[in-house]
């Protein structure tokens, strides 16, 4: 009698785990719908950035030593297309390349929340004093600046949190990248010119 009793125990405890189970893959697929159908209404997209503006303040490239100092203010927009998702800037860390080398160091961004249709606008100067460059980059560069144009690119790293109603997300890495295309009026510059201009406002690559 005593083992008849323990096995019906034994098989009202398997029940109850069984049971559990699958309550728990229940409620998993329940969220995991739930999810979904949130997605597909709301369709979240991410943010687009423009460069609007790019001035050139300093270009002193040294052969002998072998360091680039740059001073660039740029302009950079930002709109939120989502009409019922809101995004936290939480980070932004703004900086310039050439030829995917930095060349400034990052300026980092005021904090921000957008709503929806929102539109921010920054416009941080970025230095880099002597930054250390490579030959062949010196060397492309000097070319570049002699045939009267400078391609540049303006990178954006942060960190991003999207809020719907009351909820908001985890972070996401965000990392934008703008071409900035430069010009001098009368073209065939040197590398220390200050005649380079900015030619039209660029859509930026936009990362989450």
């Amino acid at each position: 009698m005593g083992k008849d009793c323990g096995k019906h125990g034994d098989d009202d405890f398997r029940q109850s785990c069984r049971r559990f189970m699958a309550i728990l893959v229940v409620l998993a697929i329940l969220v995991g719908i739930i999810a979904l159908i949130v997605y597909l209404v709301l369709r979240p997209t991410h943010p687009r950035f423009y460069l609007q503006d790019a001035t050139l303040r300093q270009l002193d490239l040294s052969n002998s030593s072998g360091v680039l100092s740059t001073t660039i203010q740029v302009t950079v927009a930002s709109r939120n297309p989502n009409d019922r998702v809101g995004v936290y800037y939480d980070r932004l860390d703004v900086y310039a390349s050439y030829k995917y080398q930095q060349i400034t160091v990052a300026a980092s961004l005021p904090p921000v929340y957008q709503g929806h249709g929102d539109v921010d606008v920054w416009s941080p100067v970025l230095v880099g004093p002597n930054v250390p460059f490579a030959p062949y980059l010196a060397d492309a560069i000097s070319q570049d600046c002699q045939a009267g144009y400078l391609i540049l690119q303006v990178k954006i790293d942060g960190r991003v949190r999207w809020k719907v109603g009351s909820w908001i997300s985890g972070h996401y890495h965000l990392f934008v990248t703008c071409p900035a295309f430069l010009v001098t009026a009368g073209g065939n510059g040197s590398p220390g010119a200050s005649g380079f201009r900015f030619q039209t406002t660029t859509y930026c690559h936009v990362e989450v």
